[in-house]
């Protein structure tokens, strides 16, 4: 039985810490630094592109979680990437990870299907794509034997501002 995934982006950032560049109406996520494509693309993208290698998992629609004034610009970037059957969820009024998360779980199953989630931010920076798309296949492997399974960096200095993940065997 082939299995299916779904990517979760999660992209209600307000803007806040990049100002000027980046403001309430125009977050990071939607600007380019690389003069191509977006983070927010590039974050769409970067797993769009690894169904060509995925013959075990079938890739669902993406679905975005966002604020509702950025859902026009949600649309466009994905259209731009042509990616025009995504899902966006919106949400009037930022309540942070855990309810954004929660509302694409349950919608996620709303149609029957029990799909890996590949929940990630919109505002990362990949340098090694090919090496992020094998892990993320190896990692949706080990969700369906009933692991969850995060990704991180190994920090480089304290700081309080993210949370701390000890890792497991």
């Amino acid at each position: 039985m082939q299995k299916s995934l779904r990517i979760v982006v999660l992209s209600g950032g307000s803007g806040t810490r990049l100002w000027p560049f980046s403001r309430e109406a125009y977050p990071k996520q939607f600007l380019s630094f690389t003069g191509g494509r977006t983070l927010f693309q590039e974050t769409v993208a970067r797993v769009l592109e690894v169904n060509s290698d995925a013959e075990s998992f079938s890739l669902l629609p993406p679905l975005v979680v966002c604020n509702e004034k950025h859902r026009f610009l949600v649309a466009e970037q994905l259209r731009q990437i042509g990616s025009r059957n995504s899902d966006i969820l919106l949400e009037p009024v930022g309540r942070n990870t855990a309810p954004a998360l929660t509302l694409a779980a349950l919608t996620a199953v709303e149609e029957g299907a029990n799909p890996v989630l590949v929940v990630l931010p919109s505002d990362h920076y990949v340098e090694d794509v090919k090496a992020f798309q094998e892990k993320l296949l190896e990692a949706a492997n080990l969700a369906t034997e009933g692991y969850i399974v995060t990704f991180g960096i190994v920090p480089n200095r304290p700081e309080t501002g993210f949370g701390f993940i000890h890792q497991g065997r």
